[in-house]
């Protein structure tokens, strides 16, 4: 099984057959539409020629519908490239892949929300609070959350 690039489909057609309305001057190659992202309305850039795509807004960005395939649908890359026809089924083994990582913003607020957790739970503890055996392992949880999303960016 492999990739084959050229048989993504084209840009226009695919963002035009999820719901995004392209607009902008008719020989422009960068066109304005909605980001389902974040809901904006108008915010996303969509390069019609490549693929590649950019909200102005939240920042989600991608080189190309493979890409945004990825994201929005919360797929893998063999998974994606199936979904969008540019997977072609010739007896080799599928490729090893790594998780998608985080995008910068959703890790930040991960951590934010786990470093918080934990400060709780060492005021409790230097208040003399005892952690129930479920605060304990959320804990743990929390613990190694910040670890792996801080060995993904390190």
């Amino acid at each position: 099984m492999s990739y084959d690039r050229n048989l993504l489909p084209d840009p226009t057609t695919y963002f035009e057959d999820r719901g995004h309305k392209l607009s902008g001057p008719a020989r422009a190659k960068w066109k304005t539409t909605n980001c389902t992202f974040h809901g904006g309305s108008d915010s996303m850039r969509v390069n019609t020629a490549t693929g590649a795509w950019v909200c102005m807004s939240c920042d989600a960005k991608g080189g190309d519908v493979l890409a945004f395939e990825m994201q929005h649908a919360g797929l893998d890359f063999v998974a994606a490239a199936k979904a969008v026809g540019a997977w072609i089924d010739d007896g080799k083994p599928p490729p090893s892949t790594k998780p998608p990582a985080l995008q910068p913003r959703a890790a930040l607020s991960v951590l934010a929300f786990e470093s918080l957790f934990t400060a709780v739970c060492a005021g409790n503890l230097a208040q003399g609070i005892q952690l129930t055996e479920d605060e304990r392992m959320r804990l743990m949880l929390a613990a190694g959350r910040i670890q792996a999303i801080t060995g993904s960016y390190a």
